[in-house]
């Protein structure tokens, strides 16, 4: 399983990881914003109106309102990203990465209004009677290449089947196993509740869910996701409120270092420009998943009688997914400090070095040192051997990274009793800790346990990883929720509407099966079926950019026709 992730980290480092994929998906952004003149800015008001029902008709076709519609496709998105994606990027890019997450969420805002224009534009009906949209089916219809002698060559056929395997894929990859993984370990470490348990408790909500189809996820969705990001929206607030003193300290932050990097502090051993950029744009692009293509299967579901107005709709969802809801709880765990602070907890090997000799923090050649191989500029010597453990400490002579950062106070446990015997390390990386051995110190934390530590610098202390877990409960089962309905379209797509409940079955026992299992296998490989989603939804909707330019001319043409009062500008139907 060991040699199988590794093989797939290095697939994932030449696609979805690199430094290539990332400028792809934000050239093809740039280019419409551009392109299209900024509608992010300029219908945003519009999208306001549109999500609130005042351009409906009664003759309009769909499952969803516009803003059912929105909700699903919200909460799809809004996921474990929002909690655990934000406090993940600072840790790498220091504060300057939501800055690039900030960017990439205002251009993504416009690549979302291109891609869910298309989808509903060239959505299909089932024989039910239900929608079924999404990028492969604008594939389908509109990307085959016809040769002079009329034949026709389908390319779109291709490249929609590719599509919708990479969604069915990406739905257990990123909606299923690893959603239930955090909720279940979160629960068991709030309340002690075993993982087996919240699985079977949740499977069953899922299902009961799911086997209703689109009306009842979107009225689910539609009253969960304002509920739960009230619940975070308050917890968020009281944190900064508690920190007022540092919020300004903080936003400057994000600013100053935009350029030059994150120097070292406190526990943090900086971040280069290159690195924030990288991982600020790539941890927000996975946030609101502009590009990918899975939210447009929501938005087809919407009831218009043209898929523009849904598009204006979907420039919502970065906007709250990323602006908002990502940007509040960056400025939450900047300004509660915990970010640079090491804290006592049980390491990971994963983020575990040994390095070769001792180094020490208070010395600028050491930091400087240490952060350049961490920001992938140069390399150090790593240890190579046997550790030597004495009543739960370690004594050679040499110094441990844990979590990017020097670790303090290290102890090694065998249950709850210190560890005596040795441990091999090959190349910086423990070959193997044998099973009931733990290895605990001080360092710093990133993901949900750093979004985790900055709740509880509120006046509820320690209750403030309570709204965490709760948050992280609602995000998660909602993006399950969500990305059901995307991999059932993709079912449909590929082998009927007939095939839907099997998939629904498979999907809730996967579902209930990682509650209590390993998903670092999986989280590997999402990241490889999001980038294979991805590229063919780029391609195709820069394929067809001038036929959406002039959708979009038509549609403004013809609210004219219907609103007269309307103050259209000229510079929309030119």
């Amino acid at each position: 399983m060991q040699q199988l992730n590794e093989f797939l980290l290095k697939v994932d480092g030449m696609i979805g990881g690199s430094s290539w994929f990332v400028y792809l998906l934000l050239g093809v952004g740039l280019f419409f914003t551009f392109y299209l003149r900024f509608p992010q800015i300029r219908y945003f008001r519009h999208a306001l109106k549109c999500v609130s029902g005042k351009f409906d008709k009664g003759s309009d076709q769909g499952d969803t309102s516009h803003f059912q519609a929105l909700s699903t496709a919200l909460s799809g998105t809004v996921g474990t990203g929002n909690i655990a994606g934000v406090a993940f990027a600072i840790h790498l890019g220091g504060p300057a990465a939501l800055f690039w997450m900030l960017v990439t969420a205002l251009i993504g805002m416009c690549t979302k209004f291109v891609e869910v224009t298309l989808s509903h534009k060239y959505r299909d009906f089932t024989e039910n009677g239900q929608v079924s949209g999404g990028p492969m089916y604008y594939m389908k219809k509109r990307l085959n290449i016809k040769l002079k002698n009329g034949r026709m060559i389908k390319t779109g056929y291709v490249l929609g089947g590719f599509f919708a395997a990479a969604t069915v894929i990406s739905s257990f990859g990123t909606g299923n196993l690893p959603q239930i993984n955090s909720i279940a370990n979160s629960i068991y470490a709030t309340f002690g509740i075993k993982q087996i348990i919240t699985g079977a408790v949740l499977a069953v909500m899922l299902a009961f869910v799911i086997i209703g189809g689109i009306q009842r996820i979107a009225k689910v969705s539609s009253r969960l996701v304002p509920g739960m990001a009230l619940i975070y929206f308050i917890g968020v607030v009281l944190i900064i409120a508690f920190n007022i003193q540092n919020l300004l300290p903080s936003i400057a932050s994000i600013f100053t270092n935009l350029f030059t990097g994150t120097a070292a502090v406190g526990g943090f051993l900086g971040a280069g420009f290159a690195f924030a950029f990288n991982r600020g744009v790539n941890r927000g692009l996975f946030s609101n998943e502009a590009g990918q293509g899975s939210a447009p299967i929501a938005h087809s579901a919407a009831r218009a009688h043209e898929p523009v107005s849904e598009g204006i709709v979907a420039i919502l969802e970065p906007f709250i997914d990323t602006v908002i809801i990502c940007m509040l709880t960056g400025l939450a765990i900047l300004s509660s400090g915990v970010w640079k602070e090491k804290i006592p907890n049980t390491f990971q090997m994963a983020d575990l070095k040994v390095l070769e000799r001792v180094y020490d923090q208070k010395k600028s050649t050491d930091v400087e040192k240490l952060a350049d191989y961490l920001n992938q500029r140069d390399t150090i010597a790593l240890f190579n051997g046997n550790l030597t453990i004495v009543d739960g400490v370690i004594s050679n002579e040499l110094s441990i990274l844990h979590a990017r950062s020097l670790a303090e106070d290290i102890t090694v446990k065998s249950g709850n009793q210190p560890f005596n015997g040795t441990l091999s390390v090959a190349n910086g990386s423990i070959v193997a800790l044998p099973t009931g051995l733990s290895m605990e110190g001080k360092s710093l934390l990133h993901s949900a346990p750093l979004t985790t530590e900055a709740f509880k610098k509120t006046w509820l202390g320690d209750f403030g990883k309570y709204i965490v877990s709760i948050g992280l409960l609602l995000f998660a089962f909602s993006t399950a929720i969500a990305w059901s309905y995307y991999g059932d379209r993709a079912m449909t797509y590929l082998f009927g509407s007939k095939s839907v409940i099997w998939y629904r079955i498979v999907y809730v026992i996967g579902f209930f099966l990682a509650s209590f299992t390993d998903t670092t296998l999986i989280w590997t490989f999402s990241g490889i079926a999001i980038a294979f989603m991805t590229i063919p939804n780029l391609f195709g909707i820069f394929t067809l950019h001038r036929e959406v330019k002039q959708t979009i001319r038509d549609y403004w043409i013809q609210m004219k026709e219907e609103h007269p009062e309307m103050k259209i500008p000229e510079k929309n139907i030119r």
